[in-house]
């Protein structure tokens, strides 16, 4: 599936790196389109588990560390507008969810984007992830003139229930600088780095799919997840 060009891409993720294995391809094509590009990064992932392979950074000095990273990552995508929302990690969860919802809100009036991308609520893991999908989509569900809203889906369950993805972009094109947005956040990602680098030699189909290829799905209004709280 081609991508095409939009007015404005907004992009909002809890943590830096969420953008570099499932998006980065995506962001890239797009600027490269001429589309602009806004990426709201929610924390600086101060709580990640990694520390570098060896360690290279301590619990008090990651943040600097995954800031730095982030900046990286934007600049291998060609991507300028990177809003860095100074939330904490591990607790977005724990936010007023009128807050939250306030938050995107401003984002999409200043921007007036014609496609939102972010994870898709239920079906994210992680609980960064469900509150920062659950803010966007509350968000759009109040515009009365909405964009095109994508989710990124990885739970094990995602083709159970929401079957196959509905967006599947080839970014092959732009392979080398999701490579370069990936190895940016190499605090996080040396070692599925290294075993992903390793398959690919091995020639891999089913790795190097993964790489080339990135999924969607459009929300799904008419199964809005507010029905099932």
């Amino acid at each position: 599936m081609t991508i095409q060009q939009e007015r404005h891409v907004l992009v909002v993720f809890p943590h830096p790196d969420d953008e570099a294995f499932g998006v980065s391809g995506t962001i890239t094509t797009h600027i490269q389109q001429g589309t602009p590009v806004t990426y709201a990064c929610l924390t600086l992932g101060e709580m990640g588990r990694n520390l570098g392979n060896p360690p290279f950074a301590t619990r008090e000095s990651l943040p600097a560390v995954r800031k730095k990273e982030l900046l990286a990552s934007a600049e291998a995508m060609g991507l300028t507008d990177l809003r860095m929302m100074g939330l904490r990690d591990k607790t977005i969860e724990f936010e007023d969810d009128e807050k939250m919802v306030r938050m995107m809100t401003d984002l999409i009036e200043e921007l007036n984007p014609s496609k939102i991308i972010t994870f898709y609520p239920g079906f994210a893991v992680h609980p960064d992830h469900e509150a920062t999908a659950r803010a966007v989509v509350r968000a759009v569900r109040r515009m009365k003139d909405r964009p095109t809203l994508h989710g990124v889906a990885f739970a094990n369950d995602t083709l159970e229930k929401l079957g196959n993805p509905d967006v599947v972009y080839n970014i092959s094109d732009v392979r080398t600088q999701k490579m370069n947005s990936m190895k940016a956040h190499i605090s996080q990602t040396a070692w599925m780095l290294e075993e992903m680098e390793h398959k690919l030699q091995q020639g891999d189909t089913e790795t190097e799919n993964w790489l080339m290829q990135e999924r969607f799905y459009n929300y799904r209004w008419d199964e809005d997840f507010e029905k099932s709280f």
